[in-house]
């Protein structure tokens, strides 16, 4: 659905973006990571055919983001950090003012517009000025903006900031109930939790290089070494390291547990517990030991 070839954006002799190559397929969600000034937004700017690359190509569901850059807007919908709303308009007039300059047919438009605003708890507040809705509501108004028109791709800048933890999770809903469409969604953010509960692949841009992209689990696999696990026994330690030492790389005990961590747990961590038995452990517990997004980051970002 996304594809770009070396895409650069320099800013006369300073280098927004540096040969940016990433795909992102149908019914993906891509999350864009990195420090403010990385080139996040520079990038989906450059694929939402708003902003045009120095070199480089960029293919954005089939059309070239500079040769067929009017196809490529009418099948994104882009969310801004700052949204710029017209707030001397009602939110109703606003969608559907919106909604018409990309084209929805009016049969279609109404009922959409109605059920995206029950949805996000926005529909008794339709007729209010934007002027005086809350951050959070402007912020969700923003993103039915974006959706109106049913898009294909759909980028996303910070989509629950200013939001209260309930409106956070029904937009994080809404997005993942997106994907299943086979909508593909670019996410900006600095939200590194969310990142990890949306997304599928994950680009980590610094200074306008990606320096690391793949699946999570692999790179945390890749970048923080094997997965630990956690061992309980109902009784003393005392007498069984040998067993436990002499199948995997032991890296902290107490009197009752210990830490480890391997590169082949499937095959690993049976034959532990087998040994263990076998000498007579009583094992309450085997749990691998949780490792964030942001551990993934903190490792390969320099500190601005």
């Amino acid at each position: 659905m996304i594809e770009t070839w070396n895409l650069t954006k320099r800013f006369g002799s300073f280098g927004a973006v540096n040969g940016l190559s990433i795909r992102v397929e149908p019914g993906q969600i891509l999350a864009l990571l990195g420090p403010n000034g990385a080139g996040k937004t520079t990038t989906t700017r450059m694929l939402s055919a708003i902003l045009m690359p120095t070199y480089g190509k960029a293919i954005v569901c089939g059309y070239n983001v500079v040769e067929e850059a009017r196809a490529v807007r009418s099948i994104m919908g882009l969310l801004t950090e700052v949204p710029g709303l017209y707030t001397r308009m009602n939110g109703l007039d606003y969608l559907e003012f919106f909604g018409r300059l990309q084209g929805v047919h009016p049969k279609v438009m109404k009922p959409r517009i109605e059920g995206l605003l029950v949805r996000f708890g926005l529909w008794e507040h339709r007729h209010r000025l934007i002027g005086t809705y809350s951050k959070g509501m402007r912020q969700k108004l923003a993103l039915l903006r974006a959706i109106v028109h049913d898009p294909r791709v759909l980028y996303l800048d910070e989509p629950t900031s200013a939001m209260d933890p309930y409106s956070a999770k029904l937009v994080r809903d809404f997005i993942s109930d997106l994907r299943r469409d086979d909508r593909t969604i670019v996410i900006c953010t600095h939200n590194l939790a969310e990142a990890e509960m949306l997304a599928d692949r994950i680009a980590i841009i610094n200074r306008g290089r990606i320096i690391a992209e793949g699946a999570i689990d692999d790179l945390k696999r890749r970048l923080l070494g094997p997965p630990r696990y956690k061992l309980n026994l109902a009784t003393p330690l005392i007498g069984l390291l040998t067993a436990v030492d002499g199948t995997v790389r032991l890296e902290e005990t107490g009197d009752t547990w210990v830490c480890y961590s391997t590169p082949n747990p499937e095959a690993t961590n049976p034959a532990l517990l087998r040994r263990l038995v076998e000498a007579g452990a009583a094992v309450e517990s085997l749990s691998q030991m949780p490792r964030s997004l942001e551990e993934v980051y903190l490792s390969i970002v320099e500190e601005p």
